[in-house]
């Protein structure tokens, strides 16, 4: 009987545990999937979850399981110092229910899974934390294979502000080098565009072949770009020379049929000229 008694119990602690647990851990898990670089918006609806009675005072948070990611009450705003300058809830359409996280220059290190809180009016004027949505972000890097000819330009993509540095790996080798890092000055065959996040490698040779590798402040990988140089195919070669020789060979029909032409109408001035 003891036994049962304390079967019982146990059940009824353990089933008042598992109603406490935050939502968010019975809830459905959307995923959203970019690229660095890009911009990810992570859905939310307080309505779904408050009903569509407005709120007195909309106060938003979003947080990782560790940490609090982004917070915004009237005019008061906190930013994570990982995330400053790049998240945002658009206060002007908080109030109509969209407490979507915009999350600007997305990179490697957002990875994880976001949870997006109200906080409202509780008894007794305590405040209440109430779970609204659940999002899994995931991002990549960017991956490409280039081929260019000996003397074309290479551009070479660096996505984020974040980029810090350009590893070079030879096609024959099994060392990476240090190609560029952020505050290099500009050489004469490698050169950062004033605006964009663009490299150019300038004249390409040979010995350029090989792999590229661009990696952020922390040295995640931001793209890695495998890249042939190649002189033109033999069979590319002679259709630029047929391409090249069909205006002389155009010509020399025309003036073929020039001057059948000519023969044709001194025959027929001839003839005439007999009868």
């Amino acid at each position: 009987m003891r036994t049962r008694w304390c079967f019982t119990l146990l059940c009824f602690l353990l089933g008042g545990f598992i109603d406490s647990l935050s939502s968010s851990s019975v809830t459905h898990i959307q995923s959203i999937t970019t690229k660095v670089g890009n911009q990810a918006v992570l859905p939310c609806s307080w309505k779904s979850r408050l009903g569509e009675e407005a709120l007195p005072t909309c106060h938003i948070q979003w947080a990782t399981p560790v940490d609090t990611v982004f917070e915004l009450r009237g005019e008061q705003k906190y930013e994570a110092e990982e995330f400053k300058g790049r998240v945002e809830v658009p206060e002007e359409r908080l109030g109509s229910g969209d407490c979507s996280l915009i999350i600007s220059d997305v990179q490697i290190g957002d990875t994880g899974r976001y949870e997006s809180f109200m906080v409202v009016d509780g008894a007794r004027t305590k405040k209440t934390r109430v779970f609204i949505q659940s999002i899994k972000l995931s991002v990549f890097d960017h991956k490409s294979r280039q081929s260019r000819a000996p003397g074309d330009d290479l551009v070479l993509d660096l996505y984020t502000r974040h980029s810090s540095r350009v590893l070079f790996q030879g096609r024959n080798s099994s060392q990476w080098a240090d190609l560029w890092m952020r505050g290099d000055e500009d050489s004469e065959r490698l050169e950062k565009h004033p605006h964009r996040e663009q490299l150019t490698m300038r004249k390409l040779t040979s010995s350029d072949e090989g792999t590229y590798k661009v990696l952020d402040e922390h040295g995640l990988a931001v793209s890695t770009v495998q890249l042939s140089v190649e002189e033109q195919s033999t069979a590319s070669r002679f259709q630029q020379n047929r391409e090249n020789q069909a205006p002389a060979g155009d010509a020399v029909r025309s003036s073929g049929s020039d001057l059948l032409v000519l023969s044709a109408v001194i025959i027929t001035f001839q003839i005439l000229h007999l009868l």
